[in-house]
């Protein structure tokens, strides 16, 4: 496990260097206009929305861990900052119906298991023409897993261990001495998993439009997380079904409903 997952404050920051850096200058060459808005699913400590605060815009980030909602509030209160903050499963939520012209769903969609629902859902808080910004690791890419949470310096780097078979996979894991919480939440991991074409697949069956894709061979988190600069993923490849889900560090996309 990298010091950066336990370190929170070093994440946070991390997350908002990233946002102001690179995701913003995204959204505004496809989107243009600053949302008035904007709502983060699954915030963590609420780094992704601290430079739309910064710039103007209401923010308002949900997670299932009360204590990331907690530690939101902390590091929005020490930058002098505005935010809503809740405590939330997205699928629960209500109110505010048709009210945000930007949802950011970042690292998250490949942890849910039931992705329609959950795309369905997201149109209930998004305006008429609002649009959803989603970016997920490509399953099968080296660390598709998420196994660099594992606690262990060796199994914490191997890559592509996630696409051993479950038995395999899980002996594996026992054998570096990894706890059983952390199993577990690795092989719901790969329960849940996200890849390209499934992905694109639910989109349409949700009635979603995609207005632009794009996929990354080096994420532009790995600048702050290793120090390389992000890096598309070579045309030819990224037009290669099923290939480009072994080459794809992060895929954006961003979505718009298909009746406007």
């Amino acid at each position: 496990m990298q010091k950066r997952h336990t370190n929170r404050t070093c994440y946070f920051n991390e997350q908002a260097y990233t946002t102001k850096k690179y995701y913003i200058p995204y959204f505004k060459k496809h989107i243009q206009e600053k949302p008035e808005k904007v709502l983060e699913v699954g915030c963590g400590e609420g780094g992704n929305l601290l430079p739309f605060a910064q710039a103007g815009c209401k923010v308002t980030g949900i997670d299932l861990a009360r204590t990331r909602i907690e530690q939101a509030e902390i590091f929005f209160k020490e930058q002098k900052e505005e935010g809503s903050f809740i405590n939330i499963n997205i699928l629960e939520m209500e109110g505010h119906e048709h009210s945000y012209p930007l949802i950011i769903v970042h690292d998250v969609i490949e942890h849910i298991n039931d992705k329609l629902s959950f795309l369905l859902q997201l149109k209930n808080h998004l305006t008429p023409d609002g649009v959803i910004f989603i970016a997920f690791p490509a399953w099968r890419m080296p660390f598709g897993g998420h196994q660099q949470i594992a606690k262990g310096k060796i199994i914490s780097h191997l890559p592509f261990i996630h696409l051993l078979p479950i038995p395999i996979y899980k002996l594996v894991l026992k054998l570096f001495n990894e706890k059983e919480n952390v199993i577990k939440e690795l092989l719901a991991i790969r329960s849940s998993r996200c890849s390209i074409q499934p992905f694109i697949k639910q989109t349409k069956q949700a009635g979603y439009k995609i207005i632009n894709q794009q996929f990354y061979f080096i994420n532009p988190n790995y600048e702050t997380k290793f120090g390389l600069k992000p890096l598309k993923l070579y045309s030819l490849i990224a037009r290669s079904p099923y290939i480009r889900d072994f080459f794809c560090t992060s895929c954006f996309y961003l979505l718009q409903q298909e009746n406007t």
